[in-house]
Protein backbone atom coordinates (compact mmCIF):
# COMPACT_ATOMS: atom_id res chain seq x y z
CA UNK A 1 0.00 0.00 0.00
CA UNK A 2 1.65 3.32 -1.09
CA UNK A 3 1.79 6.46 0.79
CA UNK A 4 -1.23 9.13 0.87
CA UNK A 5 1.39 12.00 1.30
CA UNK A 6 5.24 12.96 1.12
CA UNK A 7 4.98 13.56 4.82
CA UNK A 8 3.26 13.97 8.06
CA UNK A 9 3.94 16.36 10.89
CA UNK A 10 2.03 14.41 13.70
CA UNK A 11 0.75 15.43 17.07
CA UNK A 12 1.76 19.49 16.83
CA UNK A 13 -0.18 22.22 17.91
CA UNK A 14 -0.61 23.78 14.68
CA UNK A 15 -0.95 27.51 14.21
CA UNK A 16 -3.63 28.08 11.42
CA UNK A 17 -5.40 31.30 10.62
CA UNK A 18 -8.65 29.88 12.25
CA UNK A 19 -6.41 29.26 15.18
CA UNK A 20 -4.37 26.30 16.84
CA UNK A 21 -5.54 22.72 15.78
CA UNK A 22 -3.63 19.81 17.70
CA UNK A 23 -3.47 16.91 15.37
CA UNK A 24 -1.31 16.31 11.89
CA UNK A 25 -0.35 18.35 9.10
CA UNK A 26 0.15 16.57 5.84
CA UNK A 27 2.34 17.70 2.89
CA UNK A 28 2.21 16.35 -0.95
CA UNK A 29 4.52 18.10 -3.98
CA UNK A 30 5.74 20.44 -1.71
CA UNK A 31 2.39 21.93 -0.47
CA UNK A 32 -0.01 21.45 2.73
CA UNK A 33 -2.14 18.69 1.79
CA UNK A 34 -4.20 18.43 5.17
CA UNK A 35 -4.96 19.28 8.61
CA UNK A 36 -6.26 17.48 10.94
CA UNK A 37 -6.48 13.69 12.55
CA UNK A 38 -5.90 10.53 11.63
CA UNK A 39 -4.64 11.63 7.61
CA UNK A 40 -3.15 8.26 6.70
CA UNK A 41 0.27 7.39 5.78
CA UNK A 42 3.20 9.11 4.77
CA UNK A 43 7.20 8.46 3.20
CA UNK A 44 8.22 10.10 5.79
CA UNK A 45 6.94 11.08 9.48
CA UNK A 46 8.02 13.57 12.34
CA UNK A 47 6.75 13.88 15.72
CA UNK A 48 5.79 17.37 17.08
CA UNK A 49 4.84 15.92 20.16
CA UNK A 50 4.78 19.27 22.67
CA UNK A 51 5.93 21.26 19.92
CA UNK A 52 4.04 24.69 18.20
CA UNK A 53 3.87 24.18 14.36
CA UNK A 54 3.75 27.77 12.65
CA UNK A 55 3.80 28.82 9.67
CA UNK A 56 7.54 30.10 7.81
CA UNK A 57 8.34 33.42 8.86
CA UNK A 58 8.18 36.36 6.36
CA UNK A 59 10.32 39.27 6.47
CA UNK A 60 9.01 41.79 4.48
CA UNK A 61 12.03 44.06 5.02
CA UNK A 62 15.89 43.25 4.34
CA UNK A 63 19.10 44.40 2.95
CA UNK A 64 20.92 41.93 1.10
CA UNK A 65 23.62 42.51 -1.18
CA UNK A 66 23.11 45.48 -1.61
CA UNK A 67 24.53 49.19 -1.80
CA UNK A 68 24.29 51.83 0.46
CA UNK A 69 23.72 55.93 0.09
CA UNK A 70 27.52 56.20 1.65
CA UNK A 71 28.43 53.39 -1.32
CA UNK A 72 29.51 50.89 0.93
CA UNK A 73 28.37 47.06 -0.18
CA UNK A 74 26.47 45.43 2.50
CA UNK A 75 28.29 42.45 4.48
CA UNK A 76 25.62 39.73 3.21
CA UNK A 77 25.27 37.70 -0.04
CA UNK A 78 21.81 36.42 -0.70
CA UNK A 79 23.85 33.12 -0.02
CA UNK A 80 24.87 34.41 3.70
CA UNK A 81 21.66 36.20 4.70
CA UNK A 82 19.21 33.50 3.64
CA UNK A 83 21.11 30.78 5.43
CA UNK A 84 21.07 33.28 8.28
CA UNK A 85 17.23 33.79 7.70
CA UNK A 86 16.47 29.75 7.44
CA UNK A 87 18.33 29.60 10.81
CA UNK A 88 16.15 31.85 12.76
CA UNK A 89 12.88 30.22 11.06
CA UNK A 90 12.15 32.31 7.83
CA UNK A 91 11.51 31.05 5.17
CA UNK A 92 10.69 34.15 2.25
CA UNK A 93 12.13 37.59 2.69
CA UNK A 94 12.31 40.59 0.24
CA UNK A 95 15.10 42.68 -0.38
CA UNK A 96 15.72 45.49 -2.07
CA UNK A 97 16.49 46.26 -5.96
CA UNK A 98 18.21 49.61 -5.31
CA UNK A 99 18.19 51.68 -8.11
CA UNK A 100 21.81 53.23 -9.04
CA UNK A 101 21.77 57.28 -10.74
CA UNK A 102 21.16 56.82 -14.08
CA UNK A 103 20.20 53.58 -14.51
CA UNK A 104 17.13 51.84 -16.00
CA UNK A 105 14.56 50.30 -13.72
CA UNK A 106 14.93 47.17 -16.24
CA UNK A 107 18.28 47.16 -15.57
CA UNK A 108 19.07 47.11 -12.19
CA UNK A 109 16.06 44.03 -11.47
CA UNK A 110 18.03 42.09 -13.87
CA UNK A 111 21.30 42.20 -12.12
CA UNK A 112 19.51 42.33 -8.74
CA UNK A 113 17.66 39.14 -9.69
CA UNK A 114 21.02 37.17 -10.96
CA UNK A 115 22.58 37.87 -7.22
CA UNK A 116 19.27 36.14 -6.08
CA UNK A 117 18.91 33.39 -8.38
CA UNK A 118 22.99 32.36 -7.56
CA UNK A 119 22.90 32.58 -3.99
CA UNK A 120 19.71 32.28 -2.01
CA UNK A 121 18.29 29.41 -0.05
CA UNK A 122 14.69 30.73 0.98
CA UNK A 123 12.05 31.99 -1.40
CA UNK A 124 12.15 35.67 -2.12
CA UNK A 125 10.31 38.91 -3.55
CA UNK A 126 12.36 42.35 -4.06
CA UNK A 127 10.98 45.82 -3.42
CA UNK A 128 12.17 48.40 -6.23
CA UNK A 129 13.57 50.87 -4.33
CA UNK A 130 13.67 54.61 -6.80
CA UNK A 131 16.04 57.76 -6.89
CA UNK A 132 16.13 58.81 -10.10
CA UNK A 133 12.80 59.12 -11.82
CA UNK A 134 14.74 60.80 -14.32
CA UNK A 135 16.01 58.01 -16.68
CA UNK A 136 14.59 56.81 -20.06
CA UNK A 137 11.86 55.04 -20.25
CA UNK A 138 11.37 55.18 -16.62
CA UNK A 139 7.07 54.79 -16.36
CA UNK A 140 7.21 52.11 -18.74
CA UNK A 141 9.97 50.17 -17.13
CA UNK A 142 7.93 50.30 -13.83
CA UNK A 143 4.64 49.54 -15.58
CA UNK A 144 6.46 46.13 -16.95
CA UNK A 145 7.98 45.30 -13.59
CA UNK A 146 4.82 45.65 -11.40
CA UNK A 147 2.89 43.81 -14.38
CA UNK A 148 5.43 40.94 -13.76
CA UNK A 149 4.86 40.81 -10.26
CA UNK A 150 6.76 43.08 -8.37
CA UNK A 151 4.16 44.87 -6.70
CA UNK A 152 6.54 47.09 -4.13
CA UNK A 153 8.09 50.36 -4.38
CA UNK A 154 10.38 51.69 -2.27
CA UNK A 155 11.21 55.49 -1.55
CA UNK A 156 13.43 57.71 0.77
CA UNK A 157 12.64 61.23 2.26
CA UNK A 158 16.44 61.42 3.38
CA UNK A 159 19.91 60.33 2.74
CA UNK A 160 21.24 61.46 -0.53
CA UNK A 161 18.84 59.22 -2.53
CA UNK A 162 15.91 61.33 -1.07
CA UNK A 163 12.99 62.12 -3.46
CA UNK A 164 11.10 65.29 -2.96
CA UNK A 165 7.63 66.32 -2.32
CA UNK A 166 6.53 66.58 -6.12
CA UNK A 167 8.80 63.22 -7.09
CA UNK A 168 6.69 61.24 -4.43
CA UNK A 169 3.69 62.76 -5.65
CA UNK A 170 4.84 61.40 -8.63
CA UNK A 171 5.45 57.70 -7.51
CA UNK A 172 2.54 57.65 -5.49
CA UNK A 173 0.29 58.56 -8.59
CA UNK A 174 2.45 56.05 -10.81
CA UNK A 175 1.58 53.29 -7.97
CA UNK A 176 -2.27 54.28 -8.48
CA UNK A 177 -2.18 53.53 -12.25
CA UNK A 178 -0.26 49.94 -11.95
CA UNK A 179 -1.01 48.34 -9.20
CA UNK A 180 1.74 48.70 -6.43
CA UNK A 181 2.19 49.54 -2.61
CA UNK A 182 4.59 52.47 -2.23
CA UNK A 183 7.27 51.76 1.31
CA UNK A 184 8.46 54.99 2.57
CA UNK A 185 11.72 55.65 4.81
CA UNK A 186 9.94 58.68 6.51
CA UNK A 187 12.07 61.25 8.17
CA UNK A 188 12.41 65.30 7.40
CA UNK A 189 16.47 65.15 5.54
CA UNK A 190 16.05 69.69 6.66
CA UNK A 191 15.09 68.56 10.41
CA UNK A 192 17.78 65.82 10.43
CA UNK A 193 20.47 67.76 8.50
CA UNK A 194 19.78 70.90 11.36
CA UNK A 195 20.38 68.45 14.51
CA UNK A 196 23.60 66.76 12.61
CA UNK A 197 25.34 70.08 11.93
CA UNK A 198 24.44 71.21 15.55
CA UNK A 199 26.26 68.52 17.37
CA UNK A 200 28.90 68.54 15.10
CA UNK A 201 29.45 71.57 15.38
CA UNK A 202 29.29 71.52 19.09
CA UNK A 203 32.04 68.67 18.93
CA UNK A 204 29.40 66.11 19.54
CA UNK A 205 30.51 63.04 17.43
CA UNK A 206 29.94 59.88 19.24
CA UNK A 207 28.13 57.14 18.67
CA UNK A 208 25.49 57.74 21.45
CA UNK A 209 24.81 61.10 19.79
CA UNK A 210 23.61 59.30 16.65
CA UNK A 211 20.13 59.70 18.46
CA UNK A 212 20.16 62.91 19.33
CA UNK A 213 20.90 63.92 15.84
CA UNK A 214 17.76 62.38 14.20
CA UNK A 215 14.97 64.28 16.33
CA UNK A 216 11.67 62.06 16.76
CA UNK A 217 10.18 64.70 15.07
CA UNK A 218 11.48 64.26 11.93
CA UNK A 219 9.53 61.09 12.10
CA UNK A 220 6.88 62.68 13.28
CA UNK A 221 6.27 65.10 10.64
CA UNK A 222 7.08 63.09 7.61
CA UNK A 223 5.03 60.10 8.58
CA UNK A 224 2.30 62.73 9.08
CA UNK A 225 2.93 64.27 5.59
CA UNK A 226 3.34 60.61 3.77
CA UNK A 227 -0.37 60.00 5.45
CA UNK A 228 -1.71 63.00 3.81
CA UNK A 229 -0.45 62.37 0.30
CA UNK A 230 -1.40 58.63 0.92
CA UNK A 231 -4.96 59.76 1.92
CA UNK A 232 -4.78 62.68 -1.01
CA UNK A 233 -4.35 60.47 -3.91
CA UNK A 234 -5.95 56.92 -2.24
CA UNK A 235 -3.05 55.33 -2.82
CA UNK A 236 -1.73 52.61 -0.65
CA UNK A 237 1.50 53.50 1.44
CA UNK A 238 3.56 51.43 4.11
CA UNK A 239 5.44 53.37 6.61
CA UNK A 240 8.93 51.35 7.76
CA UNK A 241 10.35 51.13 10.96
CA UNK A 242 8.02 53.40 13.24
CA UNK A 243 10.24 54.05 16.17
CA UNK A 244 8.37 56.48 18.25
CA UNK A 245 4.83 57.03 20.64
CA UNK A 246 3.90 60.35 18.51
CA UNK A 247 4.82 58.37 14.60
CA UNK A 248 1.98 55.78 15.61
CA UNK A 249 -0.77 57.87 17.10
CA UNK A 250 -0.17 59.45 13.23
CA UNK A 251 -0.71 56.51 11.47
CA UNK A 252 -3.85 55.35 13.72
CA UNK A 253 -4.99 58.66 13.02
CA UNK A 254 -4.80 58.48 9.29
CA UNK A 255 -6.47 54.98 9.55
CA UNK A 256 -9.18 56.11 11.41
CA UNK A 257 -9.88 58.92 8.55
CA UNK A 258 -9.72 55.82 6.10
CA UNK A 259 -6.54 56.70 4.81
CA UNK A 260 -4.93 53.65 3.25
CA UNK A 261 -2.06 53.52 5.42
CA UNK A 262 0.14 50.95 7.15
CA UNK A 263 3.23 50.26 9.26
CA UNK A 264 5.68 48.50 10.57
CA UNK A 265 8.13 48.51 13.53
CA UNK A 266 11.13 46.21 13.91
CA UNK A 267 12.27 44.08 17.08
CA UNK A 268 15.53 46.83 18.42
CA UNK A 269 12.42 49.94 18.51
CA UNK A 270 10.75 47.22 20.60
CA UNK A 271 13.14 45.66 22.84
CA UNK A 272 16.27 48.36 23.02
CA UNK A 273 16.58 51.94 23.79
CA UNK A 274 18.77 54.58 22.79
CA UNK A 275 20.76 53.55 26.23
CA UNK A 276 22.43 50.39 24.13
CA UNK A 277 24.16 53.68 22.24
CA UNK A 278 26.38 54.36 25.25
CA UNK A 279 29.27 51.90 25.30
CA UNK A 280 32.58 52.17 25.85
CA UNK A 281 34.20 53.95 23.14
CA UNK A 282 33.16 53.56 19.74
CA UNK A 283 31.25 50.05 20.62
CA UNK A 284 27.76 51.92 20.39
CA UNK A 285 28.42 51.72 16.37
CA UNK A 286 27.12 47.91 16.26
CA UNK A 287 23.70 49.52 17.39
CA UNK A 288 23.18 52.59 15.22
CA UNK A 289 20.49 52.23 13.13
CA UNK A 290 17.92 54.97 11.66
CA UNK A 291 15.57 55.94 12.99
CA UNK A 292 17.16 55.52 16.25
CA UNK A 293 16.13 53.29 19.01
CA UNK A 294 13.75 55.55 21.45
CA UNK A 295 12.74 55.61 24.80
CA UNK A 296 10.93 52.90 27.17
CA UNK A 297 7.57 55.02 26.95
CA UNK A 298 8.00 54.75 23.26
CA UNK A 299 8.51 50.73 23.47
CA UNK A 300 5.51 50.82 25.44
CA UNK A 301 3.48 52.76 23.06
CA UNK A 302 4.62 50.42 19.91
CA UNK A 303 3.79 47.10 21.96
CA UNK A 304 0.19 49.06 22.28
CA UNK A 305 0.10 49.95 18.62
CA UNK A 306 0.86 46.44 17.38
CA UNK A 307 -1.93 44.87 19.51
CA UNK A 308 -4.47 47.65 18.39
CA UNK A 309 -3.69 46.44 14.96
CA UNK A 310 -2.15 50.53 13.78
CA UNK A 311 1.29 48.80 13.11
CA UNK A 312 0.36 45.53 11.16
CA UNK A 313 3.89 44.17 10.56
CA UNK A 314 6.94 43.50 12.69
CA UNK A 315 10.42 42.75 10.30
CA UNK A 316 14.18 42.84 11.37
CA UNK A 317 14.91 45.75 8.32
CA UNK A 318 18.30 43.45 8.39
CA UNK A 319 21.33 46.14 7.66
CA UNK A 320 24.50 44.15 7.79
CA UNK A 321 27.65 46.07 8.44
CA UNK A 322 30.69 44.46 9.69
CA UNK A 323 32.50 45.91 12.72
CA UNK A 324 35.52 46.78 10.60
CA UNK A 325 37.02 49.15 7.60
CA UNK A 326 34.56 47.22 5.41
CA UNK A 327 31.87 48.57 7.03
CA UNK A 328 30.95 50.53 9.89
CA UNK A 329 34.81 52.22 10.30
CA UNK A 330 35.12 52.17 6.82
CA UNK A 331 36.01 55.83 7.85
CA UNK A 332 38.85 54.77 9.93
CA UNK A 333 38.77 53.54 13.75
CA UNK A 334 37.58 56.73 15.62
CA UNK A 335 34.85 57.92 13.23
CA UNK A 336 32.14 60.60 13.67
CA UNK A 337 28.64 59.21 14.22
CA UNK A 338 27.75 60.39 10.80
CA UNK A 339 30.83 58.93 8.70
CA UNK A 340 29.23 55.41 10.20
CA UNK A 341 26.92 53.14 8.21
CA UNK A 342 23.52 52.75 9.82
CA UNK A 343 22.14 49.48 10.29
CA UNK A 344 21.82 46.20 12.18
CA UNK A 345 21.76 42.57 11.43
CA UNK A 346 18.04 40.65 12.52
CA UNK A 347 17.01 37.82 10.00
CA UNK A 348 17.95 35.30 12.25
CA UNK A 349 17.33 36.81 15.65
CA UNK A 350 13.68 38.63 14.44
CA UNK A 351 11.73 35.67 15.34
CA UNK A 352 13.06 34.23 18.46
CA UNK A 353 13.31 37.74 19.92
CA UNK A 354 9.28 37.72 19.27
CA UNK A 355 8.49 34.73 20.39
CA UNK A 356 10.12 35.17 23.84
CA UNK A 357 8.17 38.61 24.14
CA UNK A 358 5.50 37.69 23.03
CA UNK A 359 4.29 33.70 23.46
CA UNK A 360 6.81 33.35 26.32
CA UNK A 361 6.86 36.16 28.17
CA UNK A 362 4.00 37.58 26.64
CA UNK A 363 0.22 37.24 26.70
CA UNK A 364 -0.15 38.10 22.87
CA UNK A 365 0.28 34.11 22.37
CA UNK A 366 1.06 32.04 19.69
CA UNK A 367 -1.67 33.02 16.83
CA UNK A 368 -0.33 36.79 17.20
CA UNK A 369 3.10 36.10 17.00
CA UNK A 370 2.00 34.32 13.52
CA UNK A 371 -0.20 36.77 12.29
CA UNK A 372 2.28 39.89 12.58
CA UNK A 373 5.50 37.34 11.04
CA UNK A 374 4.25 35.81 8.92
CA UNK A 375 0.24 35.75 7.73
CA UNK A 376 0.05 39.60 7.56
CA UNK A 377 2.99 41.11 6.04
CA UNK A 378 2.53 37.62 3.14
CA UNK A 379 -1.15 39.29 2.83
CA UNK A 380 0.09 43.02 2.54
CA UNK A 381 2.71 42.48 0.35
CA UNK A 382 0.79 39.99 -2.34
CA UNK A 383 3.02 37.03 -1.76
CA UNK A 384 1.60 34.14 -3.25
CA UNK A 385 0.66 30.91 -1.25
CA UNK A 386 2.83 32.42 1.53
CA UNK A 387 2.68 33.33 5.58
CA UNK A 388 -0.40 30.73 6.68
CA UNK A 389 -0.68 27.05 7.63
CA UNK A 390 -3.56 26.47 4.99
CA UNK A 391 -4.23 22.94 2.83
CA UNK A 392 -3.01 24.65 -1.25
CA UNK A 393 -0.45 26.89 0.64
CA UNK A 394 3.40 26.46 -0.08
CA UNK A 395 4.51 23.84 2.98
CA UNK A 396 7.09 26.32 4.73
CA UNK A 397 6.58 25.24 8.09
CA UNK A 398 8.68 26.07 11.31
CA UNK A 399 8.87 23.23 14.54
CA UNK A 400 8.97 25.31 17.41
CA UNK A 401 10.93 23.73 21.14
CA UNK A 402 8.93 26.43 23.09
CA UNK A 403 10.77 25.21 26.33
CA UNK A 404 14.03 25.84 25.08
CA UNK A 405 16.30 28.77 25.96
CA UNK A 406 19.70 30.17 24.46
CA UNK A 407 21.63 32.96 25.44
CA UNK A 408 22.91 34.80 22.25
CA UNK A 409 26.61 34.89 22.19
CA UNK A 410 29.18 37.52 20.37
CA UNK A 411 29.16 35.59 17.19
CA UNK A 412 27.04 32.91 16.72
CA UNK A 413 24.69 34.53 13.73
CA UNK A 414 25.02 32.78 10.52
CA UNK A 415 25.51 35.49 8.59
CA UNK A 416 28.37 37.74 7.46
CA UNK A 417 28.40 40.41 9.79
CA UNK A 418 30.83 38.60 12.85
CA UNK A 419 28.82 40.54 15.63
CA UNK A 420 25.29 39.70 17.22
CA UNK A 421 23.56 42.70 18.70
CA UNK A 422 21.67 40.51 21.01
CA UNK A 423 24.67 39.47 23.07
CA UNK A 424 23.94 38.42 26.47
CA UNK A 425 20.19 38.20 25.85
CA UNK A 426 18.41 34.85 26.19
CA UNK A 427 15.07 33.83 24.79
CA UNK A 428 12.86 31.37 25.66
CA UNK A 429 11.27 29.31 22.63
CA UNK A 430 13.16 28.59 19.70
CA UNK A 431 12.82 26.99 15.94
CA UNK A 432 13.77 23.17 15.97
CA UNK A 433 13.37 22.31 12.65
CA UNK A 434 12.38 25.02 9.49
CA UNK A 435 10.78 23.50 6.06
CA UNK A 436 10.81 25.27 2.57
CA UNK A 437 8.31 23.99 0.48
CA UNK A 438 8.19 20.41 2.25
CA UNK A 439 12.24 20.30 2.45
CA UNK A 440 14.06 20.22 5.34
CA UNK A 441 16.71 23.11 5.33
CA UNK A 442 17.37 23.29 9.42
CA UNK A 443 16.94 20.41 12.03
CA UNK A 444 18.62 21.10 15.53
CA UNK A 445 20.62 24.07 14.34
CA UNK A 446 22.30 21.77 11.69
CA UNK A 447 21.57 23.58 8.06
CA UNK A 448 20.49 21.67 4.82
CA UNK A 449 20.06 24.53 2.70
CA UNK A 450 21.51 24.96 -1.01
CA UNK A 451 22.51 28.04 -2.86
CA UNK A 452 20.19 28.99 -5.63
CA UNK A 453 17.10 26.61 -4.62
CA UNK A 454 15.22 29.46 -3.17
CA UNK A 455 12.37 30.88 -5.26
CA UNK A 456 11.14 33.97 -6.42
CA UNK A 457 7.77 34.71 -5.31
CA UNK A 458 5.06 36.22 -7.99
CA UNK A 459 3.10 38.68 -6.49
CA UNK A 460 0.03 38.76 -8.76
CA UNK A 461 -1.94 41.25 -6.22
CA UNK A 462 -1.90 42.82 -2.83
CA UNK A 463 -4.42 43.04 -0.46
CA UNK A 464 -3.65 46.57 0.12
CA UNK A 465 -5.63 48.59 -2.60
CA UNK A 466 -7.01 51.94 -3.05
CA UNK A 467 -9.92 52.71 -1.32
CA UNK A 468 -12.16 54.78 -3.91
CA UNK A 469 -11.97 57.67 -1.76
CA UNK A 470 -12.21 60.95 -4.17
CA UNK A 471 -10.03 64.07 -2.64
CA UNK A 472 -9.13 66.06 -5.62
Amino acid sequence: MGADFDLIIRDGQIITPEGMVEGDLAIAAGRIAAIGSNLGRAAREISAVGRYVMPGGVDVHAHIEQMSGMGLMNADTFETATRSAAMGGTTSVISFAAQAGGQRLSQMLADYAKRAQRGAMIDYAFHLTLTDLDVPSFEEDLANLVAAGHRSLKIFTTYNIQLRDPEVLNVLTLARRYGALVCVHAENDAIIARAKNALLAAGKTAPQDHATSRPRMAEIEAVERMCRFAEYLDQPVMLFHISTEEGAAVVQAAQQRGAPVWAETCPHYLLMTDEVLNQPGIEGAKFMCSPPQRSAADQAALWHALEAGTLSVVSSDHAPYRFDASGKLSAGPNPRFDEIANGLPGLETRLPLLFDAMVSRGTQGPEAFCQITSTMPAQLYGLKNKGALSPGMDADVVIWDREKTVTYEGDDLHDNVGYNPWEGRTVKGWPEQVLLRGKTVMQKDEFFGVAGEGAWIDRPELATKPKGLTNE
